[in-house]
């Protein structure tokens, strides 16, 4: 049934709402995804903090056309198109899908297409790239470690000089 005036003002309202929220916009093509295995994406997008929106190309048009976002054009998308927003992390909605993809996906009922990110259109490769990226969390405890790294050697280091002192001193006390 088709939706009302007031149905898409309000849809609309809610895209532009969503769009000014998030920090990054995912766009993928689905087809033949089962319920189950939507609503398997949905929670684990949900679970960090995303949102999964299907929504006529035309709506989504209508959202981002205020927001200049140069070289997006939502209505060259083939099929059905949905958006998946993050709110809290750019990154976490392409790994998501890019995880769901390799665990439950293996007939390409879903695919990258596109998306937005710090407000330029960015193609289905560089969100392909995004889904490979380590997360936030393991990005951290990388700098972390390397910034660790120097100053453990140097106690190591240190200790190993004491630790020899010892060794020499009970092979002496032994004689």
């Amino acid at each position: 049934m088709p939706k009302t005036k007031e149905q898409k003002r309000t849809i609309l309202k809610q895209l532009n709402d969503k769009i000014t929220k998030a920090k990054s916009i995912i766009f993928t093509k689905y087809s033949g995804l089962t319920v189950k295995e939507n609503e398997d994406l949905r929670l684990r997008l949900r679970q960090e903090n995303n949102e999964y929106y299907v929504a006529k190309k035309t709506l989504f048009s209508l959202a981002l056309k205020d927001k200049a976002i140069t070289g997006l054009d939502v209505k060259k998308f083939t099929g059905q198109v949905a958006a998946i927003f993050g709110y809290s992390d750019e990154v976490s909605p392409a790994k998501i899908v890019g995880q769901f993809k390799k665990d439950k996906d293996k007939e390409g009922k879903i695919e990258f297409i596109g998306g937005v990110l710090e407000n330029r259109y960015i193609d289905m490769d560089q969100v392909a790239n995004l889904a490979i990226l380590p997360s936030k969390q393991e990005l951290y405890s990388k700098v972390v470690g390397a910034i660790n790294a120097p100053v453990s050697g140097l106690v190591n280091a240190l200790a190993g000089n004491i630790r020899n002192l010892i060794q020499v001193l009970k092979a002496v006390s032994d004689r």
